[in-house]
């Protein structure tokens, strides 16, 4: 995408039009940016904190709607390729309906297994209202989290976005092992 101060600059000049678009793809370190740009003047803290929650549920609208209805349309093939064969469709349809609420925060807060979370509660078919209520109790805290971090410590956005790919690098790490800890578990009991 673009750099940091290009970022910077696009948001200082064009305001919170351009907040919105980017955020959708980049939101945690957009957030920050514009909430530090809101304690410099240039934006308004409570709009950018506005933007950026409805950015961030607009995407993951996007990737709940590419599950619901974007990957039936692959071809058969293509879908059991991906492992998505229709045992473990409704596999994942089972879980969501058990425990989606819980899935989606833990998607959402851990910010590295999001997009998998969001693409499959659309797999899942959750109900979509269900679907944006949970995520947007999830998406509140965490978008004003990163716009507290942005208008306190904004001024150090560079190191804060090596921070978020950090942490999130870790916890993807973290779900690997774990997931492979569970899969051995689970092949050892049979």
């Amino acid at each position: 995408m673009f750099g940091l101060e290009t970022v910077t600059a696009l948001i200082a000049k064009n305001g919170l039009a351009i907040v919105a678009p980017i955020a959708v793809l980049e939101g945690p370190i957009v957030t920050v940016i514009a909430a530090w740009l809101a304690s410099r003047g240039l934006l308004d803290v409570w709009s950018v904190s506005v933007v950026v929650i409805l950015a961030d549920l607009f995407g993951d609208v996007l990737f709940y709607a590419l599950g619901r209805w974007g990957l039936h349309r692959l071809p058969l093939r293509w879908r059991y390729r991906m492992g998505l064969s229709r045992g473990r469709l409704a596999q994942v349809a089972g879980h969501f309906k058990d425990r989606g609420g819980r899935t989606l925060v833990f998607g959402k807060l851990t910010h590295s297994a999001g997009a998998a979370v969001l693409v499959a509660a659309g797999l899942a078919r959750m109900p979509m209202l269900k679907f944006f209520w949970v995520n947007l109790l999830a998406t509140i805290p965490k978008s004003l989290f990163f716009v507290v971090i942005g208008y306190a410590f904004g001024a150090a956005y560079s190191q804060i976005d090596d921070w978020i790919a950090r942490a999130s690098l870790l916890l993807l790490g973290l779900l690997v092992m774990g997931g492979i800890i569970w899969f051995l578990k689970r092949a050892a009991r049979k």
